[in-house]
């Protein structure tokens, strides 16, 4: 092999040495950093039965997301995805802090989970499902007939 590459000219030679380096690093993982999770000494000053939301949110900084319910609780979330080559993006590490709070406001609880601790959960998806998949334009068109309301039509006297 050796005497093969010798025997190249020498723009023939960088031309191979090039295709070489990007093969390899096509193989190369690239890491993507999402989210903010607080660092553990930010997290122990807050005290549990005394601290606030405002109190909270003024130590470790706003949440990346709060809770559905109005008093649920504060999120924050850290995630390390790897992206190898023409494979699937992987979530290699996930990391969440969850402080919970009472219905005074006033934090009742302090947990931090991470992939170990359970399953992975897609936080956001970005796909929106169709209820017409499979369906053809005659289909659609023909269902809508029994769904006609006269009274919706602009202009229409009752």
């Amino acid at each position: 092999m050796l005497k093969v590459v010798n025997r190249l000219k020498p723009a023939s030679r960088t031309l191979v040495f090039t295709a070489c380096l990007a093969v390899a690093s096509a193989c190369t993982p690239i890491f993507e950093n999402h989210g903010y999770i607080p660092p553990a000494e930010e997290l122990a000053e807050i005290k549990v039965g005394v601290d606030t939301r405002d109190s909270v949110i003024e130590a470790v900084g706003a949440p990346s997301s709060s809770g559905v319910v109005r008093d649920s609780g504060f999120y924050y979330v850290r995630s390390k995805v790897r992206h190898y080559g023409p494979k699937r993006p992987e979530v290699v590490e996930r990391q969440l802090v969850a402080i919970s709070f009472d219905k005074r406001g006033v934090v009742r609880n302090i947990e931090r989970f991470g992939l170990e601790d359970g399953i992975i959960v897609q936080l956001d998806r970005r796909v929106t499902e169709s209820s017409i998949e499979g369906t053809g334009f005659l289909r659609q068109l023909l269902g809508n007939i029994g769904n006609f309301n006269p009274a919706n039509i602009p202009g229409a006297t009752n």
